[in-house]
């Protein structure tokens, strides 16, 4: 069972999101997970400013992403992502990237973060107040 709700926002394709083979390029992608995970923790009150202040926070440790449909100029997404798992020093995060013009979906994803000492870099375990804001937070 998830940590946390699903955390999810539209976006209309830009055209610089758009490659050589005329649809979002593979890079795009993972810059829209990227996204994705900063506005919900964000939304959960653990933006950037506030890792910074308190000295720890999350650094990606790997990604993966599975291309399932293309997304094409013009086109409408869905985007959505929620925390998995919070294990010790590490988290999983999910993304799934929908289109709405049918609902179906053309990408999903997943990182692993780990929680890191900023001073010292070197992982600490995910202090309880992140994990409790994720798992409270509601949409």
């Amino acid at each position: 069972m998830p940590i946390s709700r699903t955390f999810e926002y539209e976006h209309k394709v830009k055209p610089e999101e758009i490659d050589g083979l005329g649809h979002v390029n593979n890079q795009v992608y993972l810059d829209w997970f990227m996204e994705a995970a900063s506005r919900h923790s964000a939304a959960a009150g653990w933006d950037i400013e506030r890792l910074l202040v308190f000295g720890e926070g999350w650094v990606v440790r790997r990604h993966e992403i599975d291309y399932l449909l293309p997304v094409l100029p013009g086109d409408a997404v869905r985007l959505r992502t929620w925390v998995e798992t919070a294990e010790k020093a590490s988290s999983e995060r999910r993304y799934e990237v929908v289109r709405l013009s049918d609902g179906r979906t053309a990408c999903r994803g997943l990182t692993v973060w780990v929680w890191i000492n900023y001073k010292t870099g070197r992982p600490v375990r995910i202090p309880s107040e992140v994990v409790k804001a994720f798992a409270d937070w509601a949409p």
